[in-house]
């Protein structure tokens, strides 16, 4: 039976970068899997601001197209300023979606990460998906976002629980990163995709896989 997936990434890439081959894996297995991006990722920088934007949205599309998810919303708050725009106003249009989508399971930001974005995205998911009666969701889970996890706050450090197998889906995350090109780095930076490969392998072999991604258990309900 399918179930509904929704990823909610503070901008467009973390979807990719967080659990690209884990969203290749639902949809293969029938999921629908339904993504939202909180800010617009360009706001901060300021230079030819609405051509950027529109390059960055056509990448998350095909990305999405890519991992065969569905964009369910731009939401466009401005890039590293999610701290500027009152909680509630970021609240109530997840709490809407999340209404409307009725997903089984969400995936998500860190509560540690480094970036501002990433952190209160976490804090505004955790208040949308609060854990009222009748609610559909039955696992939240978060992800990891090179370039931020890594070097986030002391004693919030990432400490993954769940571990998917990606062996057969990891080349998808691949094609659908080339898509955001623009956001990559050379290695040894730890957004290149050599550190990305390498992360993959090296989450895969602390139990016994190939190449895994990792995740953080932060809610379940079983057994409703």
């Amino acid at each position: 039976m399918s179930k509904n997936i929704l990823i909610i990434a503070a901008h467009p890439d973390d979807e990719v970068l967080g659990c690209g081959a884990t969203m290749a894996r639902h949809t293969h297995h029938g999921d629908n899997v339904g993504v939202v991006f909180v800010s617009d990722g360009v706001g901060a920088r300021n230079s030819d601001f609405e051509n950027n934007l529109k390059k960055r949205k056509e990448s998350a599309l095909k990305a999405l197209k890519i991992l065969g998810a569905d964009c369910l919303s731009f939401l466009d708050f401005p890039d590293n300023r999610l701290d500027t725009i009152p909680f509630l106003d970021i609240v109530q249009p997840l709490e809407d979606i999340i209404n409307a989508f009725n997903p089984s399971i969400v995936y998500t930001h860190h509560y540690g990460d480094l970036n501002i974005d990433h952190a209160i995205v976490h804090r505004a998911i955790m208040t949308a998906c609060r854990p009222l009666p009748h609610t559909p969701i039955e696992e939240i889970y978060s992800y990891e976002v090179v370039s931020s996890t890594e070097w986030g706050l002391q004693g919030a450090y990432f400490q993954p629980n769940r571990f998917v197998d990606v062996s057969d889906f990891f080349s998808k995350k691949i094609e659908a990163i080339q898509a955001y090109h623009e956001e990559m780095r050379l290695f040894p930076h730890s957004r290149s995709i050599e550190h990305i490969d390498a992360l993959a392998v090296h989450r895969g072999a602390t139990v016994g896989l190939k190449k895994a991604e990792a995740f953080f258990l932060v809610r379940a309900i079983h057994g409703r």
